[in-house]
């Protein structure tokens, strides 16, 4: 798969930042995570097999015991807060979201206290302090007040913004293709993603490269492509997977 010239472009910038002598890191987000599956197996899998860890965003009301036991010894994954149940509040013409919109405050944020306090429980040598919002959105007005509940991070989509209520760790290219095949998207086009990160970062930004899976519904082009990922980036001297814990502590 690797050897394809679809990757060339991204091998070509690596060296580029290797003969910088520069570092890029990367970390890798995995969404909607309730309980084990053959689909979370294949992911853990293939990321242990890579050596690049993993954070898993977690539906705490969906979740219980059966997750939290499989991954009792998977020490190179993390278990992040992913919003409380994942349901959709917004008006039918609206974007989805849960946390915010026309829910009172108290309410969701109620939720992401019990959401945080149920996986630190459950999770106790894998928890990760962060909220991942279902869908990356959340009503800015709720931010202010998630250190309080004692999240130290928040995660969505998109380049960062400096100098926001609270630290962020978030993703920049996401495999799947929500508005077409809701499989994986082409190869071209995320290594091109990919592409105009890296030339971003290499700009100026120390901000780390986030990318995002959702493993339930990973189809072999998903697969295919973090199987290239990993091989392209695993072992290049310019690359460093990380762990959120660590990027968050820089």
């Amino acid at each position: 798969m690797t050897d394809g010239i679809a990757w060339d472009p991204l091998r070509r910038e690596l060296d580029r930042w290797q003969a910088a002598g520069r570092v890029v890191r990367f970390w890798l987000r995995d969404d909607d995570a309730v309980e084990p599956t053959q689909a979370l197996e294949t992911l853990m899998a293939l990321t242990g097999e890579s050596e690049v860890p993993l954070t898993l965003a977690v539906v705490p009301c969906l979740t219980g015991e059966a997750l939290a036991a499989r991954l009792v010894d998977e020490t190179a994954v993390a278990v992040a807060v992913h919003g409380w149940s994942h349901t959709n509040h917004a008006g039918p013409q609206g974007k989805k979201q849960e946390l915010g919109g026309d829910r009172p405050a108290e309410a969701v944020l109620g939720e992401l206290g019990e959401g945080f306090r149920l996986l630190e429980r459950l999770h106790p040598a894998r928890f990760l302090p962060v909220l991942v919002p279902p869908w990356n959105r959340i009503d800015a007005a709720l931010i202010p007040a998630l250190p309080e509940l004692g999240f130290a991070g928040l995660s969505v989509y998109g380049r960062a913004k400096q100098g926001g209520p609270m630290p962020l760790l978030n993703t920049h290219v996401d495999i799947i293709d929500w508005h077409g095949t809701r499989g994986g998207r082409s190869e071209a086009d995320l290594v091109a993603e990919l592409l105009a990160e890296l030339r971003h970062r290499f700009a100026g930004s120390d901000e780390p490269v986030g990318v995002l899976t959702h493993h339930l519904v990973h189809d072999a082009a998903a697969w295919d492509f973090l199987s290239a990922l990993f091989a392209t980036t695993g072992r290049h001297p310019a690359v460093r997977w990380s762990p959120a814990s660590a990027l968050l502590q820089t």
